[in-house]
Parts: structure tokens; sequence; C-alpha cells
């Protein structure tokens, strides 16, 4: 089993910044991919920005060159630095860890992101 426990989030306006985290603890070797999903109200949940299997980094078009996804050198902590946020950013975030297997993903307990206008 894999726990995912996330901090960061909360509110700010519209151009400004925000960081979240999202720690791994369990069973990690199981999992071999990681990153943030979002979903607003209404709408499916969508990829932000991931860590690949093979250690390269993906995000949506919306967020490129806004957001940043790093990691800690355990690689069981993925960071999501979001800059310039916009309104449209609002939505509840959550760290996702993929199982090695491909057939299952563990989530983390979510992040609220609120960007005013």
């Amino acid at each position: 089993q894999v726990q995912l426990v996330q901090s960061g989030g909360g509110l700010v306006q519209a151009g400004g910044s925000l960081r979240l985290s999202c720690e791994a603890s369990g069973n990690i070797s199981s999992i071999n991919a990681m990153g943030y999903y979002r979903q607003a109200p209404g709408r499916l949940r969508e990829l932000v920005a991931s860590f690949t299997s093979a250690g390269s980094t993906n995000y949506a078009d919306s967020v490129k060159g806004r957001f940043t996804i790093s990691r800690n050198s355990a690689k069981n902590t993925v960071f999501l630095q979001m800059n310039s946020l916009k309104p449209q950013d609002t939505a509840v975030y959550y760290c996702n860890g993929r199982h090695i297997s491909g057939e299952y993903d563990y989530w983390g307990q979510g992040s609220q992101v609120t960007v005013s206008s």
C-alpha cells in the first residue's frame, strides 16, 4: 500500500503563486510515476503535470510555462510550483501515484486551490 499526503494550496489573487507538496509513504517502490491532477466543479479530473516512469515530465498545455513539477532526491516527494495563477486554475488538486502494473492509481486527499480575480 502507498499513502500520498498533500500539503499546500489555498487562496491567492490572480498572478500570484502557490506550491503543493505530496509525500509518498509505504511501499513506494510499487509506484513508478507521480504527478498532479485537478478537478474543477462540473468538470472531469485532468492531468496537470507529472513525472513519467522514465523520469521525464508532462504538462497540460494550459499550465506550460507557469507550473513546474519537481521532486526530492529520494523521489518520494513531488512538488508543484504554480506561478502566474489564473482564476481558471481554481480546482481541487490531487496527487497521483501510478502503480507499476499500470492497472490502478493511488490518490492524495486533495488540496483546494482558489484564484480570485
